[in-house]
């Protein structure tokens, strides 16, 4: 008997140790990042009647958020602005306090691992246009006024340089490239 005891005991040990990798925890594994999830070089090029021409080249990496942000001044001149008028605090100023073109676009792109980046763009814009007059407090201001645009597009585009380029509702032109 007692021999078999041993062999049963050896033949137990044997199975729980042949079961004892099904109930470990699974090993880890690390993917290996590809050149897609890596920084990736933006150029970004607006043509705009309102709002400027203006282009900018900028490196950011997936997942990640940038603004490129221009101020030009209007044609014409920057105009001047009385601290009184309607909406000063909202306008883009230069540094001596006078109305300029301001554009904002921000980019958020998510690489896929085949190289086609997925964008969400937001542009919001304002220029002056002009002036109008403005009676506030008993007094007579001349007051810019402003044409805006904000709008947001999503859309997907290589990453091998080719140009995407978009149109907005004001008819002014985004063109992006994207190049690791």
């Amino acid at each position: 008997m007692s021999v078999c005891r041993t062999t049963f005991a050896v033949l137990a040990w044997g199975a729980a140790t042949l079961l004892a990798p099904v109930y470990a925890a699974p090993p880890i594994t690390v993917t290996p990042r590809t050149p897609t999830h890596g920084p990736i070089e933006y150029t970004v090029r607006v043509a705009s009647k309102s709002f400027g021409d203006v282009e900018e080249t900028r490196t950011i990496s997936s997942g990640q958020t940038d603004d490129f942000t221009w101020k030009t001044a209007p044609p014409g001149g920057p105009v001047p602005v009385a601290e009184p008028c309607p909406g000063h605090e909202t306008l883009a100023l230069d540094a001596n306090g006078a109305a300029v073109r301001q554009l904002r676009v921000r980019l958020a792109p998510i690489v896929a691992d085949n190289g086609t980046a997925t964008v969400q763009m937001s542009v919001q814009a304002s220029a002056p246009t002009g002036k109008t007059t403005i009676n506030t407090g008993g007094k007579t201001l001349q007051c810019p006024r402003a044409k805006t645009l904000g709008q947001v597009v999503r859309f997907t585009m290589p990453t091998d340089g080719t140009q995407k380029t978009i149109a907005l509702n004001d008819g002014s032109r985004v063109t992006v490239s994207a190049k690791r």
